[in-house]
């Protein structure tokens, strides 16, 4: 038995010796390797380059995921693409190519979602790229755009209009240069094409609107979401135009008055020859040449499709096709309008299709006035649709609005999702004056008894709503004056044109209107009076209305101030205007309310801004008649600094122009202003202060305001270096006033005895008049002139007060170191041109009734003078006044050590006085 266990053991177990080793097996596995980690840390690091949103996810995975076939993975995607571009706006800069294919490419995605997501990340985007940035890349938006307008599905089409909404409002310039493309979609979106009936031949392919029964909406919403963005963007592309007009008062290219561009001229500059005024024959802002020949501009040289709406073949085309499908549209809305159930969604509706209507055909109007064949156009529309707008649009004119829509029930639009029409409540006064607009288009003066049946039923219209009173919007106003305007056009005779001015005038007499309409309504009217001025003496007619409105608008000006600085702006250009133009109503109510206007406290002349200022001062020239009473205003207006120095001397030399001696060969006006009132102005505005301000000045002692001395009865007021500027500049201009004066000596004479009866005996006077009087002086004084005693010695005492405050100012005081020049150049002139002031001044400078501080002041003075080359003649004839009073100086300073004033004193008499030089050299005092 054991046998035969052992041999059937095929593995037999190995017996191992205490202490022995186990063997090493031959598939043993070696454990005695070491391991690293393998680290690649630019897997673990977040992409610098690419920022990545909070799914971590960069602009590329993004990107990417666009092109994933699940609808919610491209929904993620755009969302994400939101959220890392708000994150990270200079993504969009380094991306924008593929951002802006990716994002146009799901326009037309099958799911309503993706296309959501992709409208507002196209609005998010909208507002940060600029419209040159997106430019190269917009042929391809607009080829998506215009794909998803023209998909089979209708739900694309209606998102299509969401992504031209982002568009018209971001990039409407950019979007109408491919108006062909599109305005063909717009059509196609409520139409489609049949074989004409007349013709078996497909040559004539005519629209239809078309019913989709499929859509979310109704047909008549559809349209009218349809035509509200094609009214967008031709009011785009209108706005893009190469002349933009006024859409209620648009100027005729025909008209001889065209806005011209004013010339700067400075007429100080042009007077002495250093300004060139070149005028050329045809300048201005629409310069009109009478040429047979016209130059071809650039666009010519593209083809029809590239032009667009410019071309009047492309435009003529686009309304034959869309002018017939919004008569349409008005027939079923008028249907729908006079059905017998009222208060329901659908009258509003129809109210709002009609606006629509009637603003597309407005705006292509305003299209073809921009052609160069106006009147053929205007000759091609009327022969079209004249008749199918006096049927359809003229049938039940005017229009109102059922206030049962508004009372009985709610608008189901506000709970339905997929409706898209306007919130805003019709216009139903727009909706009239529109039409009214389109219709007088249509008409001209040769067509005026055709069309004097429904030309009546729109002139009763609009004269009832201007005299109704009621509240106009800008809108309306604009669109109420273009209508009123062109009326006026067709048919001008007075008794016409009459009623409907008196109409206008009626609303312009309203209170509290609104800026913008005030503002379109005195354009209204500065146009009708510059239309009327242009007729020939012969046939014309004025209009009482009209210089009822011209009288009144200088007593508007007098009340309105600083209210409304724009409108009285406006006020000003057009009673310039009706000045230059010698409008006597005009120039008669200008003259009684210009005293309120040139009040210097309260006048619109004080209280406006510079540019209003100038106009204001350049209508002084137009007045009949300068009373006193004006000029003292005018005066004050000069002295009191609320004018600049610049306007104050051009005033000035207005009323110099205005004056007897302004040397015209011929008397322009009579008794215009005497000469009393022109030498009272120009005395007062010399002297720079009122009677009152002189008198209230006495009362003033001290420093800092005051300068005195023993020596001068007459004390200086020292005024601000700004009063100081402004005085001294109006005073140069009155000097140059006076001096082109023929009778010099006269003139001298009245200055004189104005001076001695307003300035000699007064105590304190400020340093600006001492120094104008003197300025005056220097120019008047001629060999003929000859001067009182009191006014010797008055400008002896001015000079000296003037000299002592110079030389005892302070090198610190910036603001009075500015002075010093002018002031020491009128007192040097004076001494120079009158001895005898010289001599008196000398005679004044009795030195021992002064203190031991001012003797310095004495001896510099003495010095400057002997050292001047003007007055050294004149100080060698005094030489023994000047060596009396040098000893009076010593005998005060004797006992005393020698200063060196005193030495410099000594030095200067021995060298000028005491030898005798030759004559006078040219050494200028510096001090």
């Amino acid at each position: 038995m054991t046998k035969k266990r052992k041999h059937q053991e095929d593995f037999q177990k190995v017996k191992f010796k205490v202490g022995k080793k186990k063997p090493r097996l031959e598939n043993a596995t070696d454990t005695t390797f070491k391991t690293k980690a393998i680290q690649i840390p630019e897997q673990l690091k977040e992409d610098g380059v690419l920022p990545t949103q909070n799914r971590k996810l960069n602009i590329k995975d993004l990107l990417s995921q666009m092109h994933h076939y699940s609808p919610g993975v491209k929904h993620n995607a755009l969302l994400g693409l939101k959220d890392l571009l708000s994150q990270y706006p200079f993504v969009i800069d380094a991306h924008l190519s593929n951002i802006i294919s990716e994002v146009a490419a799901v326009f037309t995605d099958k799911d309503s979602g993706v296309r959501g997501a992709a409208v507002h990340l196209l609005q998010f985007l909208a507002s940060k790229i600029k419209a040159e940035q997106i430019a190269p890349f917009f042929p391809l938006v607009s080829a998506h755009l215009s794909s998803a307008m023209t998909h089979i599905s209708e739900g694309i089409q209606e998102d299509s209009l969401k992504v031209l909404d982002v568009l018209l409002e971001a990039y409407p310039a950019l979007l109408t240069d491919r108006s062909i493309i599109f305005l063909k979609n717009f059509v196609e979106l409520i139409s489609h094409q049949q074989l004409s009936k007349r013709l078996k031949s497909r040559e004539k392919l005519s629209w239809m609107l078309s019913v989709n029964p499929n859509r979310r909406v109704t047909s008549q919403q559809w349209r009218l979401n349809v035509l509200t963005r094609l009214k967008k963007f031709l009011q785009a592309v209108v706005d893009g135009s190469n002349e933009v007009e006024d859409e209620g008062l648009q100027e005729q290219k025909d008209s001889p008055h065209s806005v011209r561009n004013p010339i700067c001229i400075s007429w100080k500059v042009h007077a002495n020859n250093q300004q060139h005024i070149q005028l050329f024959e045809y300048g201005g802002l629409r310069p009109k040449i009478n040429s047979s020949f016209r130059l071809r501009s650039l666009a010519s040289v593209m083809d029809s499709a590239g032009k667009g709406l410019s071309s009047a073949e492309n435009l003529k085309g686009f309304i034959e096709i869309i002018v017939p499908l919004l008569i349409e549209c008005w027939i079923e809305a008028s249907l729908a309008q006079s059905a017998p159930i009222l208060g329901n969604l659908l009258e509003s509706e129809s109210q709002q299709l009609m606006q629509q209507v009637l603003n597309i055909i407005h705006l292509l109007w305003k299209l073809t006035k921009q052609h160069d064949e106006t009147y053929k156009m205007e000759v091609w529309l009327r022969m079209n649709y004249l008749v199918d707008f006096k049927h359809h649009f003229m049938r039940h004119f005017p229009y109102s609005l059922h206030e049962t829509v508004k009372n009985k029930k709610r608008d189901s639009c506000r709970g339905n999702k997929n409706c898209m029409t306007s919130s805003n409540s019709v216009d139903h006064l727009l909706l009239n004056l529109t039409l009214c607009d389109i219709m007088v288009s249509l008409a001209s003066t040769s067509t005026l008894q055709m069309d004097s049946d429904w030309l009546d039923m729109i002139r009763k219209f609009v004269t009832d709503t201007l005299q109704d009173g009621s509240k106009l919007s800008s809108k309306q106003v604009n669109r109420l004056l273009g209508v009123t305007w062109r009326l006026m056009q067709i048919q001008q005779n007075k008794v016409a044109t009459e009623p409907l001015i008196k109409a206008v005038y009626t609303l312009y007499q309203q209170r509290n209107l609104l800026f913008p309409v005030r503002t379109l309504l005195l354009k209204f009217f500065s146009r009708v009076y510059q239309k009327e001025d242009l007729r020939t003496q012969r046939i014309r007619s004025r209009s009482k209305v009209l210089s009822r409105w011209l009288a009144g608008l200088p007593q508007q000006l007098a009340l309105l101030g600083l209210r409304n600085p724009e409108l009285s702006n406006q006020l000003i250009d057009i009673i310039h205007s009706a000045a230059s133009r010698s409008n006597k109503e005009l120039l008669q109510s200008l003259q009684d309310t210009a005293a309120r206007i040139y009040d210097p406290l309260e006048g619109a002349l004080v209280l406006l801004p510079a540019e209003a200022q100038r106009r204001l001062v350049q209508l002084v020239y137009f007045l009949p008649r300068l009373p006193a009473a004006l000029l003292a205003r005018l005066s004050r207006c000069c002295i009191m600094g609320r004018v600049s120095s610049e306007l104050a001397t051009t005033l000035i030399g207005i009323l110099h122009m205005r004056s007897s001696f302004a040397g015209w060969k011929c008397q322009v006006q009579d008794n215009s202003v005497s000469d009393v009132d022109y030498f009272s102005f120009l005395f007062s505005t010399l002297i720079g202060f009122s009677r009152e301000e002189l008198t209230s000045l006495q009362g003033i002692r001290g420093k800092p305001h005051i300068s005195q001395t023993q020596l001068s009865p007459v004390r200086l007021y020292l005024t601000d270096l700004d009063q100081f500027l402004h005085h001294w500049a109006v005073t140069e201009m009155i000097c140059h006033s006076l001096s082109t004066i023929p009778s010099q000596s006269q003139c001298f004479d009245i200055l004189q005895t104005g001076i001695c009866k307003y300035l000699v005996g007064l105590v304190v006077i400020p340093d600006s008049t001492a120094g104008s009087v003197l300025c005056a002086i220097n120019k008047l004084l001629d060999q003929a002139c000859i001067l009182s005693e009191n006014l010797h010695k008055f400008l002896a005492s001015c000079c000296y007060s003037l000299l002592y405050f110079l030389l005892t100012l302070d090198k610190e005081d910036a603001e009075h170191v500015q002075k010093r020049d002018m002031l020491w150049g009128s007192c040097i002139s004076a001494l120079a041109l009158l001895p005898r002031l010289l001599r008196l001044m000398l005679q004044s400078l009795q030195v021992s009734r002064i203190c031991r501080e001012e003797l310095p002041v004495v001896a510099q003075l003495l010095r400057l003078l002997m050292q001047h080359g003007q007055l050294r003649s004149h100080m060698i004839t005094n030489e023994f006044l000047v060596q009396q009073i040098i000893k009076d100086i010593m005998t005060l300073k004797s006992g005393e050590v020698q200063e060196q004033w005193l030495t410099d004193l000594h030095y200067c008499f021995n060298i000028y006085l005491a030898s005798h030089p030759p004559g006078p050299g040219p050494v200028n005092a510096v001090y």
